[in-house]
């Protein structure tokens, strides 16, 4: 089978493996569509992905769906030719967690993710023609949701717990900044959870374009200069610029909340934070999600629609090229899909 594959920092290759077979309890899923995530590109361009640093070959990709063609013996519940995308998450380790972080297996000590370089041996991804899953990983989909947009339930995942940790948004003002794919799930989940208005903020004209498309009310071009709405009841960075997180928590209101869902850098940074304190800000972090994965299927269902963000596909073979566009704002790109087989 073929599978896009990382070596080291700027060398992607599309090779060729053995084909996987489904175990006891396992299901094997012929992969249809895969987006590229900024971790992705992060092992392509630098070798390492935040601090999990490449040490063997990696097969990239835990935005994926698919379809079944495999039952391991002993699984049930699921059928061959069902449409179905993954939880990429497996936590592992003996581990004693207090009460109040049970169910949030995203902050379980340990996890195994698809296309991870944090283990040794790393966790194979599923930019691949075939991926075996444990059955429990698998979630199927609708009928009304394609895997094209399937494979996009990861993404919506991350959003979605990011409104969750904002603690409630309907009938709230939001302001989202950065409008790259998070930002516009974020904004789109937002308006699917009730929010009353929301604006965009980027420096992008084209990422505040797909913004707008998934429900933006109102969209601020910051090369452009134009100014920050003010007295927000919730902010997300969705950036990760430590720089422009002074502007964002000038914009909430006394008393507000700011959820911090970009990544931030590793190391040593300046950010003003002095409103946070002076305007009694709540700054609340997201991480990942726990499986709002399954929110996410049931919203795309409901309506919730992440086309507008699915600006380029390419074929596996042109694996490269694809991860060059996505890499590159300039190209006008915003989630960038594989089709894997």
């Amino acid at each position: 089978m073929k599978a896009v594959t990382v070596y080291g920092a700027g060398d992607l290759r599309v090779t060729e493996i053995e084909d996987p077979q489904a175990g006891p309890g396992q299901v094997r899923i012929k992969m249809e569509y895969g987006g590229i995530c900024g971790s992705d590109l992060a092992y392509w361009k630098h070798g390492a992905s935040g601090t999990a640093i490449l040490r063997e070959p990696l097969v990239l990709g835990h935005e994926v769906a698919g379809r079944i063609d495999q039952l391991g013996d002993g699984v049930a519940g699921l059928e061959l030719g069902q449409a179905v995308t993954v939880n990429p998450a497996t936590p592992v380790g003996e581990y004693h967690v207090p009460a109040h972080l049970r169910g949030r297996d995203n902050l379980w000590p340990e996890v195994r993710y698809f296309g991870s370089a944090a283990f040794l041996p790393h966790e194979q991804g599923g930019f691949s023609t075939y991926r075996v899953v444990r059955a429990e990983m698998i979630r199927p989909l609708p009928e009304n949701v394609s895997t094209r947009h399937g494979a996009v339930a990861e993404p919506l995942g991350v959003a979605i717990h990011a409104v969750g940790r904002a603690g409630g948004v309907r009938g709230k003002r939001i302001l989202v900044n950065g409008a790259g794919p998070i930002g516009s799930l974020v904004v789109a989940a937002a308006k699917h959870a009730g929010a009353a208005e929301v604006w965009a903020a980027d420096l992008s004209p084209t990422a505040l374009s797909i913004a707008e498309q998934l429900g933006a009310d109102h969209v601020l071009d910051r090369s452009a200069g134009q100014e920050l709405p003010v007295d927000v009841d919730i902010a997300f960075d969705a950036s990760g610029a430590p720089r422009a997180l002074g502007d964002v928590f000038l914009s909430v209101v006394r008393g507000g909340r700011f959820v911090q869902v970009g990544n931030l850098p590793a190391g040593e940074v300046p950010v003003a934070l002095g409103q946070l304190v002076t305007r009694e800000i709540d700054y609340v972090g997201s991480y990942r999600f726990s499986d709002e994965i399954t929110d996410a299927i049931a919203a795309t269902a409901d309506g919730l629609n992440v086309e507008p963000l699915l600006t380029h596909t390419f074929d596996i073979e042109d694996a490269l090229e694809a991860f060059e566009t996505a890499g590159d704002r300039s190209t006008g790109s915003s989630k960038v899909l594989l089709k894997l087989s």
